[in-house]
């Protein structure tokens, strides 16, 4: 009888069992594949990653630093909006490698990982959970006394204890080049339905374009367009889903989600690396293997603590959808030095981006 059963380790995954195992509890957690792969998601992020690797990571992981990002209304010759910080805004890093740290970490934290392990049923009973796993030795089945969904957008543990289902999800391409970009800032373009595409520099390490959108409105084709734009051909080439809108309840009886299974992205860009993470160290935090009642407590402490930028983000992406005219008069308004954390849209209203507004004057 395991204290834990993870599913999936990914960025939350990894992270959360990390920190159940050094709390004391015996976990022990599945990959459906090797983990990182396949890449799915960009490797633009916030600074705040580096404190939840080791120290050392930072030399094997760090691509590039970011400035400021220009946004556009159309492609990459229509007027740029031009917003900044005078210091390193973000960083670019090695996506499929951050995970495989996160779970090189989980494992020196005495956590049984096992990779190549698919999920196939997972049932709830009174004193514990049943978790169905196909390996490569064959197929068995773990007792744990909770499981814990981090397995993605279309979380099987999820839908195996009929769990809600996210608000939206959102179809996202991503593509590389080769050619080495050493520039400080990104470029956002608001020119595809509900979302937008992107163009990251990643230094030595190529170029990173993207897009996401509602499926169904020809994300392939309008990658290839946009790209084409650019005048680049791509090669690893990506997708994915990308889950926007937490549902109202991510807990059952003896099972939580972290991370994308639990739609803990932000709904202005689509990124859950450090909003998952944040959840997870809530959850192992809260937690009692042995206390079903504690799920609530996980429950109301990551709400708490991502509410309101969960919030404020909706605000922010309803603005990619305003008519041209209103996004042309606000960008002019608000372009220049920016006092804002890109993980925290509450922070549009901190002393930071007074100041760095009132500067401008």
């Amino acid at each position: 009888m395991h204290d834990f059963v993870v599913v999936g380790c990914g960025p939350a995954g990894a992270r959360f069992a990390r920190r159940a195992s050094e709390a004391g509890h015996d976990v022990l957690a599945f990959e459906q594949g090797t983990v990182g792969e396949p890449l799915a998601c960009s490797g633009h992020v916030s600074t705040d990653i580096w404190e939840f690797v080791p120290d050392d990571a930072r030399d094997e992981l760090f691509q590039n630093e970011i400035r400021g990002a220009r946004f556009h209304r159309g492609g990459p010759d229509s007027e740029a909006h031009r917003f900044y910080k005078d210091e390193v805004i973000s960083n670019v890093i090695d996506r499929v490698g951050l995970d495989r740290r996160l779970a090189d970490c989980a494992r020196e934290a005495g956590v049984d990982l096992r990779e190549d392990h698919t999920v196939l049923d997972v049932t709830e009973h009174t004193d514990r959970v049943t978790v169905e796993v196909r390996g490569p030795d064959g197929t068995a089945t773990h007792d744990a006394r909770m499981v814990a969904g981090c397995d993605g957008p279309q979380s099987r543990v999820r839908r195996a204890l009929d769990l809600p289902e996210p608000g939206e999800l959102l179809h996202g391409v991503l593509g590389f080049t080769e050619t080495v970009d050493r520039q400080h800032f990104v470029d956002v373009h608001l020119s595809v339905p509900r979302f937008f595409a992107w163009r990251i520099p990643r230094g030595e390490a190529g170029v990173e374009y993207g897009l996401a959108t509602p499926p169904g409105h020809d994300v392939s084709e309008r990658f290839e367009s946009f790209t084409a734009e650019y005048g680049v051909d791509t090669d690893r080439r990506c997708s994915g889903l990308i889950p926007i809108g937490p549902p109202k309840r991510v807990t059952g009886r003896r099972s939580f989600l972290i991370g994308d299974a639990a739609a803990q992205t932000k709904p202005f860009t689509g990124g859950g690396i450090l909003y998952g993470m944040t959840a997870a160290d809530h959850a192992a935090h809260e937690i009692d293997p042995d206390r079903p009642g504690t799920l609530g407590d996980y429950e109301r402490a990551w709400r708490d603590d991502l509410r309101t930028d969960i919030r404020l983000g909706h605000l922010v992406r309803a603005g990619y959808s305003l008519p041209g005219v209103v996004q042309k008069a606000g960008m002019r308004a608000f372009e220049g030095e920016i006092g804002v954390h890109m993980d925290r849209p509450s922070t549009l209203f901190s002393r930071e981006q007074l100041k760095a507004l009132l500067g401008r004057s």
